[in-house]
């Protein structure tokens, strides 16, 4: 069976930008760009005629930011799944792209099989934080957890293995699964497998939610 063609928009104001996503992009069989805007104004108008499954939104954009953007297109097409894809990594934009009902944020200077990963996330619906990005989400919203988190949290991390716990550790750094496995001498697959199985074994949705409780465990 052919597998589902994943289509985006593209959305930044420097046309060599556009033009390298593009091309990453394109060079995954699964991925078909079917418009790019210089502004969000021109995203969220080409998402209409469009119907993609995933947009890719800059921040800093002529006419309309991505940030608005993102709201206008989760209001009227929420069909669509909007990935934010910018230089800066301030936590601000972060969580407002997040509390929006945006897909995920990806920092430009991410490798090009993470931006195409971005987009397979988004597009299966799950939500995608770049490592930085999760970072700057954990610490944000660790600073305002309540101190009690600690024992349920460290009564949950008990069920997991050590190598399962030694993998969650990582992820409340906020590494990403080829830096984690660097750092465990696994391959990247393999930690793959492993946060799958950690996600399934704490009730969590997202990369985030664990990194929250690996905080909130001490590991």
């Amino acid at each position: 069976m052919t597998a589902k063609v994943i289509r985006v928009v593209i959305a930044d104001d420097e046309p060599l930008i556009r033009a390298g996503i593009r091309m990453i992009l394109t060079s995954a069989p699964d991925i078909e760009v079917v418009a790019e805007a210089a502004n969000g104004r021109e995203a969220v108008d080409l998402a209409r005629a469009h119907a993609p499954d995933v947009v890719l939104l800059d921040i800093q954009m002529p006419v309309m930011d991505g940030l608005t953007a993102l709201g206008e297109l989760v209001r009227t097409l929420p069909e669509a799944r909007s990935l934010i894809l910018t230089t800066f990594g301030e936590k601000e934009n972060v969580l407002r792209a997040l509390g929006q009902g945006g897909a995920g944020f990806l920092l430009k200077d991410s490798a090009p099989g993470e931006l195409i990963g971005a987009v397979r996330a988004a597009a299966a619906g799950d939500a995608y934080l770049s490592p930085g990005a999760t970072r700057h989400v954990v610490d944000q919203l660790a600073s305002g957890r309540a101190a009690g988190r600690g024992e349920e949290a460290r009564r949950q991390v008990a069920e997991l293995s050590e190598r399962e716990r030694g993998v969650l550790a990582l992820l409340g750094e906020g590494l990403s699964n080829a830096d984690a496995g660097r750092r465990l001498h696994m391959s990247e697959a393999t930690v793959k497998t492993y946060v799958s199985r950690i996600l399934a074994k704490l009730g969590c949705e997202n990369r985030v939610q664990a990194a929250l409780l690996a905080r909130d465990a001490g590991l």
